[in-house]
């Protein structure tokens, strides 16, 4: 809850750290996009947390790049719970549009400010999956009015991701809004491939009965029936896949712009764990 004592060390685990430039680009132009409105309203200088960088933060110089097109005051802090990757990370610091510092979950910031994003990408995936909840709960503690934590993973490359839009419910946790699906589309054979970079809190429900793999059986069907379409590109045949799925009752949100992007976002309850 808030007002509790902030833990003395980073809570978490650390990661292999493995990245690349332009690794989050996906998940990036998303964030801008849908965060975007966030950022313009809030206060001076807000703050979005880049949470596990890895080894060579790359990905959150990146990050800040990104944002400061939205807004020149966004404030960008990237967080690692090993001290070696913070020193390394610093000569890359901007300041002050841009630091490193040590933390976790627990999302420290001074002067006790709170966070209006929180950037979580492939750090949860190496958690069990009763461990995901008190995660969302931690970070999501911290977010500002208004707040978002975006929570996922992805290939080596970006070319492949996943990743959920996690805000404040009214009882003060964690409340998922949705789940969004990328994909590079000139690579795709079968749209369901990106079921191996699910977040922790749905992969291992890609199973019979649960929700979420009915939404990739549903996926290549659609696919599948679109295949006339491929004469015009893998854009054109996964547009005639997303309006297949609207038909089968998908609550897909966003719009063509996204999807011809190769996103789909599918409203939380649709895919959410049936137990």
């Amino acid at each position: 809850m808030r007002g509790a004592p902030r833990p003395s060390r980073p809570v978490g685990t650390l990661t292999r750290g493995t990245t690349n430039p332009n690794r989050l680009r996906r998940a990036d132009r998303w964030l801008v996009h849908t965060y975007g409105p966030l950022l313009r309203a809030a206060p001076p200088s807000p703050v979005v947390v880049d949470l596990g960088y890895g080894a060579h933060p790359v990905t959150t110089v990146e990050l800040a790049a990104r944002v400061a097109v939205v807004r020149r005051d966004v404030q960008v802090l990237g967080l690692e719970i090993d001290q070696e990757r913070v020193r390394a990370a610093a000569p890359h610091a901007d300041p002050p549009g841009l630091s490193f510092a040590l933390g976790g979950f627990e999302v420290p910031l001074p002067g006790g400010r709170s966070p209006l994003l929180v950037r979580a990408f492939n750090v949860l995936r190496q958690y069990d999956e009763e461990q995901v909840l008190p995660a969302w709960s931690r970070m999501v503690d911290r977010l500002a009015p208004h707040g978002a934590l975006m929570e996922g993973t992805c290939n080596e490359l970006g070319r492949l991701g996943a990743w959920v839009d996690v805000r404040r419910g009214p009882d003060g946790g964690p409340q998922p809004r949705s789940l969004t699906l990328s994909w590079r589309l000139r690579d795709v054979a079968e749209p369901s491939v990106v079921a191996e970079r699910l977040p922790k809190v749905l992969i291992h429900r890609n199973v019979p009965g649960e929700r979420v793999h009915t939404l990739m059986t549903d996926l290549d069907g659609a696919w599948a029936r679109a295949a006339g379409h491929a004469a015009y590109g893998a854009r054109q045949r996964f547009l005639a896949a997303v309006a297949d799925l609207r038909t089968l009752g998908w609550p897909v949100l966003g719009t063509r712009h996204r999807w011809r992007l190769g996103e789909l976002e599918i409203a939380w309850d649709a895919v959410a764990p049936r137990d």
